[in-house]
């Protein structure tokens, strides 16, 4: 383990954020890791994944932990299923085409998600109908005040819509060094029907799709939509769409009635936040380096050298044209580092 002295964050982190951390470290093994927690002498730890959901406003005075840890092995399998671990530091795309390749199915329709498996479980990742915890079994978590490693079930993780423990109670208490997911190998459940995946099967003349045709599917339907982080900076989808009880709901779609929504149960009902961005004239504008993507509202952008801080105040901005037009609030899914 290396230790490095103001170190960019540019390449580490998708928006391209151009801050510089006090000190850095990359962690490659659970070894790295406790070496790093019982040093004396730094400044608070600061944990770093993919760095795909975060924006950070300013330089970071903080001793920064890259958790870069990889590897992926079988835990069991029978007739139907495998339970494998991924261990934080390997990229989320990466795992899922691991995946296909072996004809494991699960995650297909979590396709091209930026990010880190470590941080999968902070964020309870989700897309085009699906979730992490579908096929979440448990993970590893090493305490960050004992440094003792523990294992955590679904049922700890408390998973909802983009929330978990680790982004509540848990937040800043534990390093994610490993997950565990069951995969079907045979009989795979197919969610076709969310977003535009089962059109996309049909422009492309696929009747009985795969796994792997429905990954790529999602794979091509995210591209048309959301900038490549590599080309220009983004942290993908900046907010989270809202979900509105009933009685809420009703009155919003009365005033509204060409609206998209997705229904949750009959008292819960998700309307898209990048349909009531767009709707507040905000999609395609760009305020100096820092604007909203021409495809997609829901996709703050940097255009080369927008800093955080410009970034959060267009997102706040938006926040209060959307809540004065549609008496809805939205918030951030993106974590914002101060």
């Amino acid at each position: 383990m290396t230790i490095e002295k103001d170190t960019s964050l540019k390449n580490y982190n998708t928006f391209g954020i151009d801050a510089k951390a006090t000190y850095f470290s990359e962690i490659q093994s659970v070894a790295d890791l406790t070496e790093a927690l019982a040093l004396k002498g730094y400044p608070d730890f600061f944990i770093l994944g993919g760095g795909s959901n975060m924006l950070i406003t300013q330089d970071l005075n903080y001793f920064v932990l890259y958790i870069n840890i990889k590897g992926i092995e079988a835990v069991w399998e029978d007739e139907d299923h495998i339970c494998i671990e991924v261990n934080a530091g390997e990229n989320w795309h990466d795992l899922v085409l691991w995946t296909l390749d072996r004809n494991y199915g699960g995650l297909e329709n979590l396709s091209l998600i930026p990010g880190n498996s470590g941080t999968a479980p902070i964020q309870n990742i989700g897309a085009y109908g699906v979730e992490l915890k579908d096929t979440f079994v448990s993970c590893k978590a090493m305490e960050i005040a004992t440094h003792k490693l523990h294992q955590f079930s679904k049922a700890d993780c408390k998973f909802g819509y983009r929330e978990s423990y680790f982004k509540n109670e848990g937040k800043g208490k534990y390093i994610i060094t490993s997950i565990q997911l069951k995969l079907t190998k045979k009989n795979h459940r197919k969610h076709i029907d969310y977003g535009a995946i089962a059109s996309e099967l049909k422009d492309k003349g696929i009747q009985d799709p795969g796994i792997k045709d429905i990954s790529n599917a999602v794979v091509a339907i995210r591209q048309s939509k959301l900038p490549d982080p590599k080309e220009l900076g983004n942290s993908g989808s900046f907010f989270k769409n809202p979900v509105l009880k009933k009685k809420e709901f009703d009155k919003f779609i009365g005033s509204n009635p060409e609206a998209p929504f997705y229904t949750i149960s009959e008292m819960e009902f998700k309307v898209p936040a990048g349909w009531l961005i767009e709707q507040c004239g905000f999609k395609g504008k760009r305020f100096g380096d820092a604007g909203i993507h021409k495809h997609q509202a829901l996709v703050l952008v940097n255009y080369g050298s927008a800093t955080g801080h410009q970034i959060i105040a267009l997102a706040h901005n938006i926040m209060k044209a959307v809540y004065d037009k549609f008496n809805i609030a939205i918030t951030p899914e993106v974590n914002i580092i101060k």
